[in-house]
């Protein structure tokens, strides 16, 4: 840049830097690929977007919209499509970044706009299921006969047990991890005792019935992260007898240290190691091999990451048990 100095760029940059790191959970939960490839454009976006006073909602909708375009993209068995698809669906992920941090910056916070920003991954993968789906039923399956209605079993396993399964474990552990790292102001850990006991206590009538009706879903989606965390739900009750006034930091960093390498387990089951294997099997010709990366990986990664967490709460209960 003309009349810039090395030292001032470095200043700018580090400034620019320092801004995308406050919009982030924590460092433990988020990395590099997350600060550089997701936060970083995400932030540009909602700088540009709050300049020209565009509401978070609106820019949830454009991510929906874009996210569900990119798996049209995947029907087609044609390297340069898929290539459009793929930008599409990174794109729609800078806006999904970016919604967050544009609330957050104007203070325009909704719960409508926190319900579109969940609902937003479902819609891109379903549309890019569906659209893998249908290119490959009439293709030749390895076996050498066209795959037919297999593809769409094995779609539904991976994506609605799988998929499900591993995206909801690791946003808990998430959520954990920040729980104590942060405190309860600094994560969303949720239980289905208090969720579905407010949505019990909401009335039917035209200001509240929306919420209601969210509250009804996430309780049950909370339930879920529950069931597949037992040993947790024990230590976790067991924490909040022992110390009704909070947790002591020597708990703190003592669950921390044994949460922390579990972190980039969480990150590889969400999005990002996902969509690149599915860009992968795309530029292979082979995108079946996103639903058996799901199903013969990515499941027996959560099992191996469940395993560890319950084990280490297991041991923590005891200890807590025995003062």
């Amino acid at each position: 840049m003309p009349g810039t100095s090395r030292g001032q760029q470095t200043m700018t940059s580090s400034t620019l830097r320092e801004r995308v790191q406050a919009t982030m959970k924590s460092e433990d939960t988020e990395g590099a690929f997350e600060l550089y490839v997701t936060r970083t454009p995400g932030y540009l976006w909602a700088l540009l977007f709050r300049k020209l006073h565009v509401h978070p909602i609106t820019v949830t909708l454009l991510s929906i919209v874009i996210g569900a375009l990119a798996g049209y993209f995947f029907y087609w068995n044609d390297l340069t499509m898929n290539v459009i698809g793929m930008f599409f669906l990174v794109w729609a992920n800078w806006y999904d970044c970016a919604d967050g941090q544009l609330a957050r910056m104007t203070g325009q916070k909704t719960l409508i706009g926190r319900i579109l920003d969940g609902f937003a991954g479902d819609v891109w993968f379903f549309s890019i299921y569906f659209f893998i789906c249908l290119r490959l039923t009439f293709e030749t399956a390895p076996w050498g006969q066209p795959w037919g209605v297999w593809i769409w079993l094995v779609a539904a396993w991976s994506g609605l047990h799988c998929h499900a399964k591993q995206c909801a474990l690791a946003d808990y552990y998430r959520n954990i991890h920040l729980y104590f790292l942060k405190g309860e102001t600094g994560s969303e850990l949720d239980t289905y005792a208090q969720q579905r006991a407010l949505m019990r206590s909401l009335p039917w009538n035209r200001k509240e019935w929306f919420h209601k009706i969210y509250l009804y879903f996430y309780s049950n989606y909370t339930r879920g992260q529950e069931r597949q965390t037992p040993s947790f739900q024990i230590f976790y009750a067991e924490m909040q007898r022992c110390f009704p006034d909070g947790v002591p930091q020597e708990w703190k960093e003592r669950f921390r240290a044994a949460s922390l390498p579990l972190m980039k387990y969480t990150n590889i089951l969400t999005f990002d190691t996902r969509v690149i294997v599915l860009f992968t099997s795309l530029l292979a010709g082979m995108p079946w091999l996103f639903f058996i990366f799901e199903i013969g990986v990515l499941e027996p990664l959560r099992f191996y990451t469940r395993h560890v967490h319950e084990s280490f709460c297991q041991r923590f209960t005891k200890d807590l048990k025995n003062g």
